[in-house]
């Protein structure tokens, strides 16, 4: 390397906020160096800081625009979450220096050639810094509840799409996500080793060039010597695959079968990474350590040998390639489910199979009662986590113990029904909450008083993933609010966790359980969200999280709260992140917004009607929320639909508005 003058640039009274975003910049050009050996090439690097910007930060070469959202950060001000997306963020555009500048697209077509593979080296930065796996089981959070979704609607496209109107509309989870997990697919078949040799010779091809995906690609073969012809349907295929899955033991033979079988868009079959390893059936123990098979025929049957007994196959590890994985038989194995959840030695698949117990509750609880089968594998796995006192890190412990959100349980079914939905994950939350009150009340105080020892507040691993879990177990004890004692216990909880929180991270987690409180709760949540407000003033970003709050508040008015809330003196549709922080929020607060009066579509639309005139980036972002009308019940779905009719008559309309709305009505 060199020695580069590092400059940031924000407005005066956030200069003390800058602190974080410098360091983060050293830590990822310092990275770059040791793990892909790329030194910045100039002796300047400049950031600036803007409070009204569309996009999170654009990499112009030398001196980077960024919204202050992504630089700015200090405990008073941001959460552990702010501190992660700025880290991630300023990675992200540094790394475009070779990824995007020195090496960039032949034409926007070739969009994920510099985006995917960016995200992609982003998410490795921040695993890096932090914890591989946590970082893992968030990435594919992101992917399902945001990715998925849009492959499932009618603004579905191929990482690399062949057509546009504006091309501000394909800067998509798509492009972005979905093309990360294309390049991690590289690394996952040909080794991180074979992926740097790729990458190296991807430079030593292009470096000074403007190219294509399929340059990258030739790269990543030609530095391996395999044949890559096949992965390249990942660019040209919209949707995601399915792979469904059976298994078979002979014991004679002392053979484990497992019969793959893919499905998806492309005419021909895909290559499809699939990382397996197997678990003894009794012991638990890891008898076949991480294999990657190869899916490259529509169905295909892979044998494991010379076993001593029967298995438990632990499949996808990692999350191996972007795909839905399904039993052949159509029922999940619940027994299998409870073993790899309390026994997967893959971090990311002991978390999955968690997850999917939870799901199994809540769809058995929309149709009725659930099974006490269900029930006790949920029941036994919850608490086997909350009291292990060797878990290796509490934000793993966190998210084994989250429900999986409604965005993700949204995409478990055919037709979504938001309200039905979140009644039944409530009531597998209340469930367990019950069942655990003592043992969570305990948790609680434990991890109060080990927090209590620290001397200043950090943002290392352990501090975080030690809030994450509090702040899990806070919401939890809060969910118990039936009656009028348990409305007042759950309020003055969260009052004293916002009155005693030593950052963000904490008065955010209190706020958010208090702004959905009713009740004998009442007087405790517009106490908090004044105090929260007036210690806000003066600080843009600290107010969007004020609005935001509100807005995915699970209260029966809380459409019309966010209508007063539009008539704010510090609303304004002009700023892209105040815009986003009210109304994007409420937008995924799926039950309010999909009522079945149609009142949520008819806000949305006479905003967007406005905000087109001031903004057309962000009102066509903003109106994907009505494009997935075919995915509701006819009643929603048409109400949806009249909205759409009515934006794409509207005069004037931008093209960026006009393109996703008129392709969410074909």
């Amino acid at each position: 390397g060199r020695e580069v003058h590092l400059e940031i640039f924000s407005e005066k009274e956030n200069v003390n906020k800058l602190e974080y975003a410098m360091e983060s910049l050293k830590d990822s050009m310092k990275w770059d160096e040791d793990k892909f050996g790329l030194a910045y090439d100039l002796d300047i690097y400049n950031i600036v800081a803007v409070n009204d910007f569309n996009m999170g930060a654009m990499e112009n070469k030398g001196l980077n625009v960024f919204n202050t959202a992504y630089v700015l950060a200090d405990p008073t001000s941001a959460t552990d979450g702010d501190f992660q997306r700025v880290q991630g963020v300023i990675g992200h555009e540094y790394f475009h220096n070779w990824t995007g500048n020195r090496v960039t697209c032949k034409d926007w077509f070739q969009l994920t050639l510099k985006e995917g593979l960016t995200v992609f080296r982003d998410q490795e930065f921040s695993g890096d810094m932090g914890s591989n796996a946590v970082k893992r089981i968030e990435d594919v959070r992101g992917l399902r509840g945001r990715q998925f979704n849009e492959d499932a609607g009618p603004m579905s496209h191929p990482i690399r799409p062949d057509s546009y109107i504006s091309m501000d509309n394909f800067y998509t989870a798509t492009v972005y996500s979905k093309g990360a997990e294309v390049i991690r697919m590289y690394q996952t078949l040909l080794s991180p080793a074979g992926f740097r040799k790729g990458m190296d010779l991807y430079f030593e091809r292009h470096d000074g060039s403007a190219v294509t995906c399929d340059d990258f690609r030739a790269a990543m073969a030609d530095a391996n010597g395999v044949d890559l012809d096949q992965f390249a349907l990942w660019y040209s295929t919209n949707g995601t695959p399915t792979v469904t899955y059976s298994t078979e033991f002979d014991d004679q033979a002392a053979i484990f079968k497992l019969t793959l079988n893919q499905s998806s868009n492309s005419p021909t079959p895909m290559h499809i990474p699939v990382s397996v390893g197997l678990l003894d059936k009794e012991t638990g123990e890891e008898v076949v350590p991480t294999v990657v098979l190869q899916l490259k025929e529509e169905t295909q049957t892979f044998d494991f040998p010379d076993l001593k007994g029967d298995v438990v196959p632990s499949i996808l590890r990692d999350f191996s390639s972007p795909i839905k994985l399904v039993p052949a038989s159509g029922e999940e194995d619940e027994s299998a489910l409870a073993f790899l959840a309390a026994r997967d030695t893959d971090g990311f698949n002991k978390w999955e199979a968690g997850q999917k117990l939870f799901t199994s509750l809540i769809f058995q609880n929309m149709k009725g009662a659930p099974s006490e089968q269900t029930l006790d594998y949920v029941m036994e796995a919850f608490g086997r986590t909350l009291l292990d006192k060797d878990a290796p890190d509490f934000s793993i412990q966190a998210y084994a113990l989250t429900l999986p959100t409604e965005s993700t349980l949204a995409e478990e079914v055919e037709i979504v029904d938001p309200v039905a939905i979140r009644d039944a994950r409530g009531a597998a939350k209340k469930a367990i909450a019950r069942k655990f009150q003592a043992e969570l009340k305990a948790k609680y105080d434990e991890l109060t008083t080990a927090m209590a020892k620290d001397e200043e507040f950090s943002v290392d691993a352990t501090s975080i993933g030690r809030r994450q879990l509090r702040n899990v177990v806070l919401d939890y004890l809060c969910g118990i609010k039936e009656t009028p004692e348990e409305q007042k216990a759950a309020a003055e909880l969260a009052t004293s966790h916002f009155e005693k929180a030593t950052g963000m991270t904490d008065k955010m987690a209190a706020l958010g359980s208090l702004a959905s409180m009713d009740g004998e709760g009442a007087a405790a949540r517009d106490a908090a969200l004044a105090k929260f407000y007036e210690d806000a003033k003066g600080d843009a970003l600290v107010l969007n999280k004020w609005f935001t709050v509100q807005a995915l508040a699970n209260l029966p008015d809380v459409l019309d709260r966010v209508k007063a809330l539009t008539k704010h003196p510090d609303f304004s549709l002009k700023n892209p992140n105040r815009c986003r922080s009210l109304v994007s929020a409420f937008t995924m607060n799926a039950a309010p917004f999909h009522d079945a009066s149609g009142a949520g579509y008819e806000f949305l639309g006479s905003i967007l009607a406005e905000l087109d005139q001031l903004n057309p980036q962000i009102s066509s972002r903003i109106s994907s929320s009505l494009i997935q009308w075919r995915r509701y019940d006819e009643a929603r779905g048409a109400l949806m639909k009249a909205q759409l009719e009515k934006l794409v008559s509207m005069k004037p309309i931008s093209d960026d508005l006009f393109e996703v709305v008129s392709r969410g009505l074909k």
